[in-house]
């Protein structure tokens, strides 16, 4: 007897089957990218989020060291014409603040003082601070410079006085000589400073730094 005939079926895939599974596959390799993507976006982020922090942390730091060791030494203008006071404040010169500080460490024994004078100034939203490698420097003596922080609005200082009354400049003039010249107290210190620093992205930080007495 007979037996009817059979149709032969194919292991193989439909035409259908193959673009369902490439659409598939596609939307699977997008969301894998797209997520991805943000896992890269989220970790630059947060990399730069903590190079801020740093950054901030490393300036609010060298403020408070370099006024926590102010030291009451003058010294010689550029020119040698005139003495720079220990301590000079002044929102329009070519430095916000300038003056003399202790503790400028000398591991390599180099023929040096340890006094430094440093200068901090505000350019185009940078601060950048700049020390001499000498105090009584002349027209040849270029600073050392170094930015310290971007994104930044305004430095400002204050000054406790020995009244304990906060001034907004430094020097304090005490009153006047016999040719109506100011005088100047070219060693005198605060016994405070405070520093207050506005940023663009973390508003304003302050810290209030005892001055050595």
């Amino acid at each position: 007897m007979m037996q009817p005939a059979t149709r032969e079926t194919s292991d193989g895939f439909t035409l259908l089957e193959l673009l369902v599974a490439i659409a598939i596959f596609a939307i699977v390799g997008i969301l894998a990218m797209s997520g991805y993507n943000q896992l890269v976006r989220q970790r630059e982020h947060a990399a730069d989020t903590m190079a801020r922090i740093r950054a901030v942390q490393r300036t609010v730091v060298r403020l408070t060291q370099d006024f926590g060791q102010l030291e009451p030494r003058p010294i010689r203008d550029a020119t040698a014409a005139t003495v720079q006071p220990a301590l000079s404040f002044n929102t329009t010169g070519a430095y916000v603040v300038e003056f003399t500080r202790s503790g400028w460490t000398n591991p390599a024994g180099i023929n040096r003082s340890t006094l430094q004078r440093v200068g901090y100034r505000l350019v185009d939203g940078k601060l950048y601070r700049d020390y001499w490698t000498v105090l009584d420097r002349t027209l040849s003596n270029m600073p050392v410079q170094t930015q310290l922080l971007d994104k930044v609005t305004t430095f400002s200082l204050r000054f406790m006085d020995n009244n304990h009354q906060w001034q907004t400049s430094w020097p304090v003039s005490n009153g006047t000589t016999g040719n109506n010249k100011t005088t100047i107290q070219s060693r005198a210190l605060p016994l405070a400073v405070e520093i207050t620093l506005t940023l663009q992205d973390w508003g304003d930080i302050k810290r209030i730094v005892e001055a050595p007495g």
